[in-house]
Order: C-alpha cells, then sequence, then structure tokens
C-alpha cells in the first residue's frame, strides 16, 4: 500500500471510527486502504492540503475507479471517502466538505437466496441420515476386522507368525481410524448444519465459537457479531441432540488427530477440522454447498442459509424486531429484506394455485 502525507490524518479518522462506530477490523481495513488510494492520486496530482481538493476532484476520482471496482465496492469506497472529509471539517483539518454532496452509487436490489421449509427439512434429514450410514459401516468394520488367531507357537515358528499378525492388523487399524474420522466428521457436519439454520449466525460466528458459548439448560448460545457486539441466540431440540452427539462422540476423535501446538489453541473450539485445529470458514462453507448437492437441494451458501432461517421465522409469525435480534443486524431495514422475499414467494405460490391469478 502507498503512503501519502495524509496518513496521519487517516490513522486518526480510522482510530475515530474504531473508538465510535465500533466498525470490524476488516471495515477499518479496507476503508484505510480506500482513502489511502485516494488521497494518493490526489497527491500525484499535486495536491499538498486537504483544502485544496474539490468535488470535481472527488466526481474525477470516482470515474477513474469505477473503470476497475464493481458498483458494490465504489459504493463503499464512496462511503469511506465522504465519512473522511466530514470527519477532517468537523474536527477542523478542513474548511469545507467538498464529499457533502458526492453521490454513492446506487445498488441493484437482489432479494436473499432462501429454502423452501420443505427443502430445509431435506437437507438437514440427509445430513442426519449421514451420521447414521457412517455409523453402521464403522460398527459393520469393526465386527469383520481380523481377530487375534489362535493355537501355540514355539521358536522362530511364533516370531513369524506374530510378525505376520502385526501387519495384517496394521491396516485394520488404520481403516478403523479412517472409519472413526469419517463418523466423526459426519457428526460436525450435521451439528454445523444444525446450528446454522436453527440460529441463522454468520459463518464467521460459527467457526469462532467456543463450547463455553453453550448453554444446554436453557439451549441458547453466545454470539460474538460485527464489532464484538454480542448477542445470545436459542436453538431447538434437533440443533440440542446434534451438537450433543458431536461434542460426546466426534470432536474427540478429531481432538486426537491435532499436534500439541494445534490442540493447545483449538482447545476450547466448538468446531475442528480434519486435523483436530479450529475449523475455518472456507470448510464450513464447502460442508454446505456439498450437504447442497447431496441433498438435491438448490446449491447454497452458509449466509443462505441465515436468510432462510430468517424468512422461515418472519413466515411462522415471529416479530421483525425479534429476528433482527436473532440475526445480530444493527439496522431493522437489513432485516425487512426477508419480508420482501416472503411476499414474493408467497406472490409464485399464488400465481401457481389461484384460478384467476
Amino acid at each position: 500500500m502507498s503512503s501519502t502525507q495524509f496518513d496521519g490524518d487517516i490513522d486518526s479518522f480510522v482510530s475515530y471510527l474504531k473508538s465510535n462506530r465500533g466498525l470490524s477490523a476488516n471495515t477499518l481495513k479496507a476503508y484505510r486502504a480506500d482513502l489511502t488510494a485516494c488521497l494518493y492520486l490526489f497527491e500525484l496530482r499535486g495536491v499538498t492540503d486537504l483544502n485544496e481538493i474539490t468535488l470535481d476532484d472527488l466526481r474525477s476520482w470516482m470515474a477513474v475507479e469505477s473503470r476497475d471496482h464493481a458498483r458494490s465496492s465504489m459504493a463503499r469506497k464512496t462511503v469511506a471517502v465522504r465519512g473522511f472529509f466530514a470527519w477532517a471539517y468537523e474536527h477542523g483539518l478542513t474548511t469545507t466538505d467538498p464529499a457533502a454532496t458526492l453521490m454513492t452509487p446506487s445498488i441493484p436490489s437482489t432479494l436473499p437466496a432462501v429454502l423452501t421449509e420443505s427443502q430445509a427439512e431435506q437437507l438437514l434429514d440427509v445430513a442426519e441420515q449421514a451420521v447414521a450410514t457412517n455409523q453402521y459401516k464403522d460398527d459393520g468394520g469393526a465386527a469383520a476386522a481380523p481377530g487375534s488367531g489362535s493355537g501355540k507357537a514355539v521358536g522362530k515358528t511364533a516370531d513369524k507368525s506374530a510378525d505376520t499378525v502385526n501387519r495384517n492388523e496394521a491396516p485394520a487399524r488404520a481403516d478403523k481410524r479412517d472409519s472413526a474420522r469419517v463418523v466423526a466428521e459426519s457428526q460436525r457436519n450435521a451439528a454445523i448444519l444444525e446450528l446454522l439454520y436453527a440460529t441463522g449466525i454468520r459463518v464467521a460466528e460459527l467457526v469462532s465459537m467456543d463450547i463455553a458459548d453453550i448453554d444446554f439448560s436453557n439451549r441458547t448460545i453466545k454470539v460474538t457479531g460485527k464489532g464484538n457486539k454480542q448477542r445470545v441466540v436459542p436453538f431447538g431440540l434437533p440443533a440440542q441432540r446434534a451438537l450433543e452427539t458431536w461434542l460426546e462422540q466426534g470432536r474427540p476423535v478429531l481432538a486426537r488427530t491435532a499436534t500439541d501446538a494445534v490442540k493447545s489453541r483449538a482447545a476450547n473450539a466448538l468446531f475442528l477440522g480434519a486435523r483436530g485445529g479450529r475449523i475455518d470458514q472456507r470448510i464450513a462453507r464447502d460442508i454446505v454447498h456439498r450437504a447442497a448437492r447431496e441433498a438435491g437441494v438448490p446449491d447454497i451458501s452458509p449466509h443462505a442459509l441465515r436468510h432462510s432461517a430468517a424468512t422461515h421465522m418472519l413466515d411462522g409469525g415471529a416479530d421483525l424486531r425479534e429476528v433482527q435480534e436473532m440475526l445480530g443486524h444493527s439496522s431493522l431495514k437489513t432485516t425487512q429484506r426477508y419480508t420482501h422475499v416472503s411476499i414474493e414467494q408467497l406472490k409464485n405460490r399464488y400465481g401457481q394455485a389461484f384460478p384467476r391469478a
């Protein structure tokens, strides 16, 4: 990232946002990069004072940036620049606010992708069946494992016999471990799917959860969301059963695969990856995509499960503000998108079912 003579002002603005706005680290990082790139361009044009920058200059910057960036990225960049110059004006760094009338590019409104309730049930049923199927295979493998044999031998014959048994048993033990890991991963996947749908949490919130965040007695989880804001979200009996199975049976299996260093870092993590470390977002997304394919439902992301949970809650009669609290939305306007989804679905069903539609 190029540095500019305005880096000190940018640092002060970012510190202000961190203290007063509660923005996430990723958002602050993006704002800093946007502002640095913008002011670096003006510096190349000979600008040495923020007061020299005009509305026309900012519009020229937008025209240059829009050639290589999507409209959504331009909207974020514009918000960062407008916020910076408003802050600079309020704190006496500039005599005017040149960005006050700078227009934010409009982003086409798209409705969130959601599953129907029956599709969500199908997705979760297939994940549950995968656990049962893998457990059955694992039990069968255990029953079919070769025995230790019988009979006595002496001398070199006994030694060779023992070596042969050990060589034959080693692959069997490896197969047993592989089967146990497959069962554990299917239990983890079922718990992840159940929890995502039951609570509507974000995938970043899911992977950062610790075991202590679950309160089984009240059937709630403590979620740390954007800006480190915490909320408590309830979950249902199917999610409880899936979580208990994972914690009691599956998690210990994957935890054993970890090195000591990895094990210490992931000691409190709710969900683990195949090597025993805390699961990352990419793996969680892959789990959802793969489950959708296996269930024969539309391909979805973890965020689409979040959308689905919100829509089904509203369809079931939940209050909009209750759903806002569950999802951790700072603005009710964000939550209102899901009422639009429900209306669209109603219109579609109406068109299919009503004779005079």
